[in-house]
């Protein structure tokens, strides 16, 4: 069906995917007024980086290579920290969806049209071109690390096999989880540990790692102290003891609160298959209308070649899979951003399982095409009111008080955006609560349509709104003061 369209023969499905990758983040990104909450402290981060020295990076943020890749870009290129993170996080992105294409049609007879239509509609990372996120970096590294394994299987030799490792370990410089493809290398060699050759394969894919460990080791019994929080941080998230412990809370707590007496026993089976259940529908529901030819029965049969083709990609899935399971218990939240990478790393089933069920169904298979073109398009393109209010609010807070000022941001983009860095703030219930309200001069609050539990706070409080600004949804921020 779409093998059908005639295109120039330089444009291939991966060249194709990465054009149009860069076409969509361009149209996502011209809709934008203001960067989002992460990206507003990776650029404050950059910003002092170039005023000051590299190490204060690690000063402020536990992880800081990708603010200071923009702060290197900056130096180096001479253009915005704002225009570099935008250049970088679409072109991550573009390779990314170009790398999937190419894994994909690989194994898929004449699937990388079909692989296009797929990696550049799926919601799940799509919705997300217009942020400025350390994600574009991990799923790129991540995609090229998987990208390169398969290539590795199928030739061999050290050169690819040290390609994979330096790629895994770039990934991790962006998000610290990428790590886990480690085991998942020597995962996909399992199968020809009956061999020599297959003992001389996970030698080659683990060397990096083993060096790693060696390293460290000699570093621990020549005295050296090495603690970094985010590794730190990591290794607590995987701790058997913590989740267990959490995991017992989290039982425990919803047993008093929603279960009588005679079910409490059945609290665990009930919370485990319940965030189990939560991240798979979250899975389905990033997937948007490519889930709909699973609809039919046949279809289901991608999902066992994808386990024979894509193997390492399948252990990949599996491996994170367990992890946000693990991080939903230790952090008792799930977002959409993390569930992603899943998404991300299913394309050639999703794509195997959308040919089956056109071929099966003409019609309806240009009806999910169809569909899947407007999510595409949906992805990008915003309607809704901009926040035009946070940069009025910000220029007034600029003019109007101090850097010195004691000021209470709920949303620390208006910092950002009022040159005053970007502070770590206590929620707003601690900061407006009796014990703290004094500690600041000025609450700057965003508020919703139709929230007027301000009043009578302000009122017990001596307090006054200093200046208000609105966008056309409705949504407010408000200054307030003494």
């Amino acid at each position: 069906m779409l093998n059908t369209v005639k295109l120039p023969k330089w444009l291939s499905p991966p060249r194709m995917a990465f054009l149009a990758s860069l076409l969509l983040s361009l149209i996502a990104v011209a809709g934008t007024v203001t960067v989002g909450k992460d990206a507003a402290r990776y650029l404050y981060i950059s910003q002092e980086v170039i005023r000051q020295t590299p190490a204060v990076a690690f000063e402020l943020f536990t992880w800081p290579w990708f603010s200071l890749l923009l702060a290197i870009t900056h130096h180096v290129s001479g253009v915005s920290l704002e225009l570099a993170a935008y250049l970088w996080c679409a072109f991550l992105m573009a390779g990314t969806c170009a790398l999937l294409v190419s894994i994909t049609q690989r194994y898929v007879t004449d699937g990388g049209y079909w692989a296009c239509l797929v990696v550049l509609s799926i919601p799940a990372f799509n919705h997300l071109r217009s942020d400025i996120i350390r994600e574009f970096g991990f799923w790129f590294f991540c995609a090229l690390a998987l990208w390169l394994m398969l290539s590795w299987l199928e030739r061999g030799g050290w050169l690819r096999a040290t390609l994979v490792q330096l790629a895994v370990a770039m990934a991790a410089l962006f998000r610290i989880e990428a790590v886990f493809l480690f085991p998942v290398l020597a995962l996909s060699v399992l199968g020809d540990l009956n061999t020599r050759q297959g003992w001389l394969k996970l030698f080659q894919i683990t060397l990096f790692l083993l060096a790693v460990i060696m390293t460290v080791l000699f570093l621990l019994i020549s005295g050296y102290t090495l603690s970094q929080p985010r590794v730190d941080y990591v290794a607590s998230l995987i701790d058997p003891r913590i989740f267990l412990e959490r995991f017992n809370l989290m039982t425990g707590k919803f047993a008093e609160v929603a279960l009588e007496k005679y079910s409490k026993d059945d609290a665990r089976e009930i919370v485990f298959f319940g965030l189990l259940l939560t991240l798979i529908t979250k899975f389905i529901a990033l997937c948007g209308p490519l889930t709909l030819p699973f609809l039919y029965r046949p279809t289901w049969r991608a999902v066992t070649d994808y386990w024979r083709q894509f193997r390492p990609l399948a252990w990949a899935w599996l491996l994170y899979f367990c992890m946000l399971l693990i991080f939903f218990v230790q952090e008792r939240f799930i977002n959409s951003r993390y569930v992603s990478f899943l998404n991300l790393l299913a394309v050639p089933v999703l794509t195997m399982a959308l040919i089956s069920f056109a071929k099966r169904f003409p019609r309806l298979g240009k009806m999910v095409i169809i569909l899947a073109l407007l999510v595409m398009l949906h992805n990008v393109v915003s309607f809704n009111p901009k926040k035009t209010h946070y940069l009025e609010a910000a220029a007034w807070l600029s003019q109007n008080t101090s850097p010195a000022d004691a000021i209470f941001y709920e949303d620390s983009r208006l910092a950002y955006y009022a040159g005053r860095g970007y502070p770590s703030m206590p929620t707003r219930a601690e900061a407006m609560s009796p014990e703290h309200a004094r500690d600041f001069r000025y609450f700057v609050l965003t508020i919703k349509p139709g929230d007027t539990s301000l009043q009578i706070w302000m009122t017990e409080q001596h307090k006054q709104v200093l200046s208000q600004f609105e966008n056309r949804r409705g949504e407010r921020v408000v200054i307030i003061g003494d």
